[in-house]
């Protein structure tokens, strides 16, 4: 309740959490550039303010999809979250659950999606890492779908591994015996077996979350698999949004994994108006990368966006506070966003 803004339940987050899984949550890659950059790319926009514009009434709903959903903010996929907390993601759904808002849930879940559905009350849509193996990637899908998910969201911008040089700074400061959880050690192949929505699947031949040879094939393949609506997440350029539509998807999130995919020092948000020109209004554009304010939403939606996805600062209120603080996040991020539209005069 003390908080003034999410950023303070940062270093909370980094006092209640273990050297290692803050540095897994906090680190960009290689030097940090492209988080960095993710925040700073903010400040090369302005709000221009109109005046004497009725304003008492604020309408901050969006409709994706066919479902209106009451606020543009939405949660973005992290796995592995019980590293943050031990209720982990349903801890977060019930947060959701309270507050009215959409979560993608991870492959990487640290909890199954009938549990998170359940806690949830509702669907989420379901984040899809393909694996190197297409039997792998059709049996995630098709749980996604049983489980009752509208809308899959392959994931295209974590290829081909990352340097994340914070997260293996903090990790040597760490002294517990960090085998005690990560039973089989740190192999991608040895990760996933212990992750709740792979299990049942013959994962012998999976050694990467993304293969490289990942083409504009897969949309095809997936949308002949199932009948959710596919979004393609990790989109940063116009070309790739033309592309994007011309193959048949449904959506794109401009993204970069939170800076800690490629090591391309590009905002999110100075990518955003060039996606948003190359889908040309035929499907829906989000954006995730560095949101911390009520200011940093507008700004993504008077560009384009339809909505915007929040990962770190959710976290922090998970790691400091578990449910309480997921929800106290997100009532704070909304009370920013109505008053910086009310003050733009934008209703």
């Amino acid at each position: 309740e003390d908080a003034l803004n999410v950023l303070e339940f940062e270093a909370v987050a980094r006092k209640n959490l273990p050297p290692a899984h803050f540095g897994y949550m906090a680190t960009g890659v290689t030097n940090d550039a492209t988080l960095q950059a993710n925040r700073e790319g903010f400040t090369r926009y302005q709000l221009r303010v109109r005046r004497l514009r009725d304003v008492q009434k604020i309408d901050t709903s969006v409709r994706l999809f066919g479902t209106t959903w009451n606020t543009p903010i939405l949660l973005a996929p992290v796995g592995s979250q019980k590293a943050f907390h031990p209720a982990g993601e349903i801890a977060v759904a019930k947060a959701e659950r309270a507050q009215g808002h959409l979560q993608i849930l991870s492959t990487h879940s640290s909890s199954a999606i009938e549990a998170v559905h359940e806690a949830l009350g509702a669907p989420t849509w379901f984040q899809l890492y393909p694996t190197d193996d297409w039997n792998v990637a059709r049996g995630l899908t098709k749980r996604a779908e049983a489980a009752g998910c509208s809308v899959l969201v392959l994931t295209v911008d974590s290829l081909g591994g990352s340097l994340r040089e914070t997260f293996a700074r903090l990790r040597r400061t760490d002294t517990r015996q960090c085998t005690d959880c990560h039973v089989g050690g740190f192999s991608y192949n040895a990760t996933i077996r212990r992750r709740p929505m792979f299990q049942g699947l013959d994962l012998s031949n999976v050694t990467a979350q993304v293969p490289l040879n990942l083409s504009w094939d897969i949309v095809k393949r997936l949308k002949d698999l199932t009948p959710m609506k596919l979004i393609i997440k990790g989109i940063a350029t116009r070309e790739d949004a033309e592309l994007a539509v011309t193959h048949g998807a449904d959506g794109v999130i401009v993204s970069n994994h939170g800076g800690r995919a490629e090591d391309s020092q590009r905002g999110t948000i100075e990518c955003l108006p060039e996606v948003v020109a190359g889908v040309a209004g035929k499907i829906p554009v989000l954006i995730d990368g560095g949101f911390r304010r009520g200011t940093d939403i507008f700004k993504a939606l008077a560009l384009g966006a339809q909505a915007v996805c929040i990962g770190r600062p959710y976290l922090w209120g998970l790691a400091a506070f578990g449910q309480a603080g997921v929800e106290a996040v997100l009532t704070l991020l909304r009370r920013e966003l109505t008053i910086d539209m009310r003050q733009a005069g934008t209703a």
